[in-house]
């Protein structure tokens, strides 16, 4: 019987308090100190999710952000896999990489807008997407914000990608590539190849970004360490 008034107690506790029960304690005890205020809970999430946001745009736009990282490297398009196959073949390898570099160096500069997209959407977080993100998987928060922030960052992103476009000169090195390949094709008969550079750039930054985002979060979750503030410390402890 009085196993059976602890639990009735504790729930209520539960539900008229507004606090959170965690840490899985056995049913015929509740304690005050498994309990989290369902609020500090929300507070935690926005904070894991700018933290996690920030880490991993300062990454992703950082000099050798992509380039140097083979997670989220950006190669040669896969529809104009066979123009590198054919240029490298004829010697030109080192324009084949200075075309790569470029890809990635415009994904780094798109990056650099990503954070305030980022940081509009973490704010709109209910109570309810913090809890489900809370209890969720490993990369419940990235999956959160890919969701609230893709289409946004796509807008963003394609007027940013095609100046650095221009910028770090893309598309003059895949000129000199695409021209040497059509001229090593024309006997052939093959078709040319021009792949859509802004969409692939695009899509490729929002790709790398969102694995950078991810690996933030499960170290949040699971890395003692990785829970800078005394809030991480509490919600995920």
């Amino acid at each position: 019987m009085n196993k059976l008034f602890l639990v009735i107690l504790g729930a209520i506790i539960v539900i008229s308090s507004g606090f959170v029960h965690v840490n899985n304690p056995s049913t015929d005890r509740f304690s005050y100190n498994q309990l989290i205020k369902a609020d500090d809970v929300a507070k935690g999430l926005i904070e894991a999710l700018n933290i996690g946001a920030q880490r991993s745009s300062e990454k992703a736009s950082a000099v050798d952000g992509f380039y140097k990282n083979a997670e989220i490297f950006i190669p040669f398009p896969k529809d104009a896999i066979k123009v590198k196959t054919a240029l490298d073949k004829a010697g030109m390898k080192k324009q084949v990489a200075e075309f790569e570099l470029s890809l990635n160096r415009a994904a780094e500069e798109a990056c650099k807008k990503a954070l305030p997209i980022m940081v509009d959407a973490v704010k709109g977080i209910t109570f309810t997407d913090a809890m489900s993100i809370f209890q969720g998987s490993k990369d419940a928060a990235t999956l959160y914000l890919k969701e609230k922030t893709t289409a946004k960052l796509k807008e963003t992103f394609k007027p940013v990608v095609k100046e650095a476009i221009a910028k770090v000169k893309v598309a003059k090195y895949w000129e000199t590539l695409s021209n040497s390949y059509n001229k090593l094709n024309v006997l052939s008969g093959g078709k040319k190849i021009n792949p859509d550079l802004e969409m692939y750039i695009t899509d490729k930054a929002i790709e790398g970004l969102f694995k950078l985002i991810a690996k933030e979060e499960e170290q949040i979750r699971v890395n003692p360490a990785a829970r800078t503030t005394d809030l991480l410390k509490k919600i995920f402890n």
